[in-house]
């Protein structure tokens, strides 16, 4: 990779899940190393789609993704596993029959050999997974869940994490605990590109913001930025946000 050249990057997106109708409608996003990069925008803006499209959940049927420079668009999950992308989404993120320590497993079955180091560092970062290894995910509570998701994710070390919604469905407290969570592993040294709902947080912490409206970029700036533009406020961060 040529020095400063971006980590991930989506060009001009187009993708959408039926024939013929385009969710996506060329949004761009930028990952740089290091940085922890947020996604916000309302209800059906096409945030939680770019991140399937990146991931090559949905087909990409114009633009392009590249990682480091390779192009990876289209390319199956686990190849990009395999090069480094984690990818955690909203629902059904956990194997609930299998204990914590099986879950974990099952984030390195590409390559078992790396089980045992990498169980101790998620462990270190996540001790209630280290308590509850030989509890059944199933079991856990919404945000220990959410631990676990996360956790899987980072066994096969990626160099960046698609999160989508992570705080979804949790209490506020445990809203800010998987935000904390997030800039922790950021500051570890694993890339982040975050969809939120709860935007006001997300800018928050993030680095830098893309604000998706009808499948396209509508704004993009810095997480403050982003929090003090009054369009922005006005249009998806309501007065909650102006008044915080």
């Amino acid at each position: 990779m040529a020095k400063d050249e971006p980590l991930l990057v989506a060009d001009d997106l187009v993708a959408g899940y039926l024939p013929g109708v385009n969710i996506l409608n060329g949004c761009n996003i930028t990952v740089n190393d290091g940085e922890l990069v947020g996604i916000i925008g309302p209800n059906g803006a096409g945030k939680s789609t770019c991140l399937k499209a990146v991931f090559g959940l949905i087909p990409v049927r114009d633009g392009g993704v590249t990682l480091r420079g390779e192009d990876i668009a289209n390319r199956k999950a686990h190849e990009l596993v395999e090069r480094g992308v984690g990818y955690v989404p909203q629902n059904n993120n956990v194997f609930p029959r299998l204990t914590v320590k099986e879950n974990l497993e099952m984030g390195v079955f590409l390559r078992p050999k790396l089980f045992k180091g990498s169980f101790d560092r998620v462990v270190e970062m996540f001790p209630r997974l280290g308590e509850r290894k030989d509890q059944r995910a199933g079991a856990l509570s919404g945000g220990e869940r959410q631990m676990l998701a996360m956790g899987r994710a980072l066994m096969m070390e990626p160099s960046v994490l698609l999160l989508d919604e992570p705080s979804a469905g949790l209490s506020p407290a445990l809203q800010d605990d998987v935000f904390l969570r997030c800039r922790r592993i950021n500051e570890a040294g694993v890339s982040i590109l975050m969809v939120e709902q709860n935007a006001s947080k997300c800018l928050q912490i993030c680095d830098r913001g893309y604000v998706l409206d009808q499948g396209a970029n509508a704004y993009t700036g810095s997480g403050r930025e982003l929090l003090e533009d009054p369009k922005v406020v006005e249009l998806y961060l309501g007065t909650l946000a102006a008044n915080r």
